[in-house]
């Protein structure tokens, strides 16, 4: 009998040791440095006394915890969120690393160097977003997006898969792409293309894709980009982009963008662009000009306001759409998991200006890749 109790007893104390080992490391410069033995025997020196106590956890803004502080220590409470939060952070540590292995693999195949870049930029995205709109319930649908991007590392080569192609995207659609589900946007096949990159002077950077589009028949396509950016006075950052394509079926057209953004006031930060295309098969132009506003409010929470306008040139000069919306984004878990709340207003002409109104909420999985995910 005391032999078991001892063994009971050994586990418990092994068990918290091993529970609290992360707060005892938080700890451990602290208790240090506040040790008078410590200090006449110059073992701490002032700078390592001042970097302890400037990270301690009592010094770390309140953004940066997601509890409040009476939950600090507090048990899990069993529930279906914990077990379904649990098994998405499984499925996301189980294969985010074989999309991401799958494109280095790929690249090393092509390059025939044992080592693959480390600017792949290979994601796949899985969501499910909800609309509602005037007498409309919300229903979820799912949504799936993905790009295979395979670098060389001998020459300025990419084979870029991915499932939209955005010169097939209205406009008009595609700046209001957050506000959309899946069933709402335009169907335009998986595409394939290699691409060489090169760069122009010092500044400009130029992209060339041949490719086509992934069914039956295939379609080719041709498109070339060009891109500048640069700092202006006055904190502005200024970027240009021009692009040509050419499609087997739908022609050629092009597009011209132009974008500034510059600091506010308050942590907000200003973005306003302008875009320009040509459409060859409707003998068009479609035009867009976008102001927008974001700010972090803290490590997880990000909100952006937007007004757009958009407009043709056929049968005249026209104002098509007018629109605002307020996104909310939250980082739900580490850097793959984010929630998404979209409140928007939509005047267009086609409904004689009157005002449409929709909801948007929306949970996205990024499973590896680069992409920007705020």
């Amino acid at each position: 009998m005391p032999s078991c109790i001892i063994s009971g007893c050994l586990n418990s104390v092994k068990g918290l040791f091993l529970r609290y080992l992360p707060f005892y490391a938080l700890l451990l410069p602290l208790l240090l440095a506040a040790s008078p033995h410590a200090r006449s025997a110059g073992q701490i020196t002032v700078e390592e006394d001042s970097l302890a106590d400037k990270f301690s956890p009592y010094r770390l803004p309140a953004s940066f915890y997601t509890v409040e502080p009476s939950e600090y220590w507090a048990e899990p409470v069993d529930s279906w969120w914990l077990s379904a939060s649990n098994w998405v952070i499984h499925q996301e540590r189980l294969h985010g690393s074989k999309v991401q292995g799958i494109g280095n693999w790929a690249d090393r195949t092509l390059s025939g160097s044992e080592h693959g870049l480390p600017n792949n930029e290979s994601y796949l995205r899985l969501g499910f977003a909800a609309e509602s709109e005037y007498s409309d319930p919300a229903q979820f649908k799912p949504e799936v997006r993905f790009r295979l991007d395979l670098p060389t590392t001998k020459k300025k080569l990419r084979l870029v898969i991915e499932s939209d192609s955005d010169e097939l995207v209205p406009l008009g659609e595609r700046e209001r792409d957050r506000q959309l589900t899946e069933p709402e946007r335009t169907d335009t096949d998986t595409t394939g293309a290699l691409r060489y990159l090169t760069d122009v002077g010092d500044a400009i950077n130029l992209s060339m894709d041949v490719g086509g589009r992934l069914r039956l028949p295939p379609e080719m396509f041709w498109r070339l980009e060009a891109d500048k950016r640069w700092l202006a006075p006055d904190k502005w950052r200024i970027g240009v982009k021009q692009r040509v394509y050419y499609y087997h079926t739908s022609g050629w057209g092009s597009r011209s963008w132009f974008g500034a953004d510059r600091p506010a006031w308050n942590g907000w930060h200003f973005f306003t662009s302008s875009e320009l295309e040509w459409v060859h098969s409707d003998r068009k132009f479609e035009a867009a000009q976008l102001f927008s506003l974001r700010k972090r409010t803290s490590s997880r929470s990000v909100i952006s306001p937007r007004i757009g306008i958009l407009g043709e040139s056929q049968p005249l000069w026209q104002t098509t759409s007018y629109f605002a919306d307020v996104t909310w984004r939250y980082r739900v878990y580490e850097d793959w998991l984010f929630a998404e709340l979209i409140p928007a207003l939509e005047f267009p002409r086609e409904e004689s200006f009157k005002d449409q109104a929709s909801v948007i909420f929306r949970i996205e999985m990024y499973f590896a890749g680069t992409i920007d995910r705020d």
